[in-house]
C-alpha cells in the first residue's frame, strides 16, 4: 500500500508539472501577443529618384512567395480540404521541409521577379527571421538581388513561439509585405486591417495589414500604390468584409482627391465569378474561397482581369502536395485600379515551382 501511495504521489507530481508547463506556455503566448498599431510610418530604404509621367507605360508585379516553403511537394498544417469522393485532407508541415528548400524556393522567386523586371514589385509572405523558414532573411536576399529599387517593409506577422503542430512546430515568426519601386516612394505608411481576435485564431493568423506608398506624378498628382494581404482563415468571410470596407474607403477617397490608385497583392478572394471554378480539379470548392466582383468595389475602382485568367491560376490548395488537375486552383492574386488608370495584366505560369502562388504582371498607364 505504501509503495502504491508513493507511485500515486509521483504521478500526481508529474501531472502537476505538466499542467504548470502547459499553463506557463499558454501564459507566455498570451503575454507575447501584441497587435501592431495602425498608421505606422514606413521608411523607404535605398530611396530612388524621379517621378512618374502620365501617359507613359509602367509595369507592376505582385507575388506571394509563401515564405519560401511551398515547393510542389509541400502542404501546410492549417490548410484543410475535401476531395470529390468526400475524403477529408489536411496539410502536413508547420515549417518548410528544409533550409535547402527555403533557399531554393526563395532564390527561384527572386529569379522570377528579376526576369519580369517590373517598375514596382509587391511581395507578400516575406520572412525576415522565422523558425518556419530556418531564419533565412528573405527580405535581405531580395533587396540585395534588386539593388536599383527603393523598398519598404510592413510587418504583418510577429508571433511568439508557436509549438504547433506538435510534430513540426511553426515556431517564432517575423514576416511582412515588401514593396519595391524604381521611382521615389514618399509618405509610406502601414495600415492595420481588422482581424479575428477570437481565441486561438489570433495567435496563428497574421496581423493583417496593407502598406501605402505614394509616388509623385509629373502632373502634380500621386500614384497611391497599395500592397495588400487579406485574411484567409475567416469562416463566413465576416473579417474580410470589414477589411474590404476599410480598403474601399481609403482607395475611393484617394481617387476622389484626384490621385491614381493601384492595389496589388493576395486578396484571398477569387477575382471574379468566372475564374472561381475555371480549372480542372479533384477537390471540392474550398470553404475559404469567397468571390470578389466589381460590384463589391466602390465606384471608380475595378478589378484588372488578367488576359489569361481562365488558363493560368495564381493559387493552388496547400492541403495536399501539388499535382496538376488534382489540387483546386483559382485566381486570388492580382490588381485593383482606379478608373484613371488603364491596365492590362497576365498571370505568369510557373507550375507552382517556388510557391503555392504564381506572380501577376500588370502594364499600366496613368491617364
Amino acid at each position: 500500500m505504501k509503495q502504491m501511495t508513493g507511485w500515486l504521489k509521483l504521478i500526481l507530481i508529474a501531472l502537476v508539472c505538466v499542467l504548470l508547463i502547459i499553463g506557463g506556455y499558454l501564459a507566455y503566448v498570451v503575454i507575447q501577443y501584441d497587435r501592431i498599431p495602425d498608421n505606422i510610418a514606413l521608411a523607404c530604404e535605398n530611396q530612388q529618384a524621379g517621378s512618374l509621367l502620365h501617359g507613359e507605360e509602367y509595369t507592376a508585379a505582385t507575388y506571394n512567395i509563401g515564405f519560401g516553403a511551398y515547393g510542389p511537394s509541400y502542404s501546410f498544417f492549417m490548410d484543410t480540404g475535401t476531395m470529390l469522393d468526400g475524403t477529408d485532407v489536411v496539410g502536413k508541415y508547420g515549417k518548410a521541409e528544409s533550409k535547402e528548400s527555403v533557399l531554393h524556393n526563395t532564390d527561384g522567386a527572386i529569379g522570377l521577379l528579376r526576369t519580369l523586371d517590373p517598375d514596382f514589385a509587391l511581395v507578400q509572405e516575406v520572412d525576415t527571421d522565422a523558425t518556419r523558414s530556418y531564419h533565412i532573411d528573405q527580405m535581405e536576399r531580395i533587396v540585395q538581388a534588386m539593388p536599383d529599387y527603393g523598398y519598404t517593409f510592413a510587418l504583418n506577422f510577429h508571433s511568439a513561439w508557436l509549438h504547433y503542430p506538435l510534430h513540426d512546430p511553426h515556431g517564432k515568426t517575423e514576416a511582412g509585405l515588401l514593396t519595391l519601386g524604381r521611382y521615389r516612394m514618399e509618405d509610406c505608411v502601414r495600415r492595420s486591417y481588422p482581424v479575428d481576435e477570437a481565441f486561438p485564431t489570433r495567435f496563428f493568423d497574421l496581423d493583417r495589414c496593407f502598406s501605402v506608398q505614394r509616388i509623385p506624378v509629373d502632373n502634380g498628382k500621386e500614384l497611391v500604390l497599395i500592397n495588400s494581404h487579406m485574411s484567409a482563415y475567416d469562416k463566413g468571410g465576416l473579417i474580410r468584409t470589414r477589411q474590404f470596407d476599410m480598403l474601399n474607403s481609403i482607395a475611393s477617397e484617394e481617387y476622389r482627391n484626384g490621385n491614381y490608385v493601384i492595389i496589388g497583392g493576395d486578396f484571398n478572394h477569387a477575382l471574379g465569378s468566372d475564374v472561381a471554378e475555371a480549372f480542372p480539379t479533384e477537390q471540392r470548392f474550398p470553404e475559404w474561397v469567397f468571390i470578389l466582383t466589381n460590384d463589391d468595389l466602390t465606384p471608380g475602382l475595378r478589378i484588372v482581369d488578367a488576359d489569361n485568367a481562365m488558363e493560368v491560376a495564381t493559387c493552388r490548395t496547400a492541403d495536399i502536395p501539388y499535382e496538376k488537375g488534382v489540387n483546386f486552383m483559382t485566381v486570388i492574386d492580382g490588381f485593383i485600379v482606379s478608373e484613371n488608370v488603364t491596365a492590362q495584366a497576365v498571370n505568369i505560369e510557373t507550375e507552382f515551382a517556388f510557391s503555392d502562388h504564381q506572380p501577376v504582371l500588370m502594364r499600366f498607364r496613368l491617364k
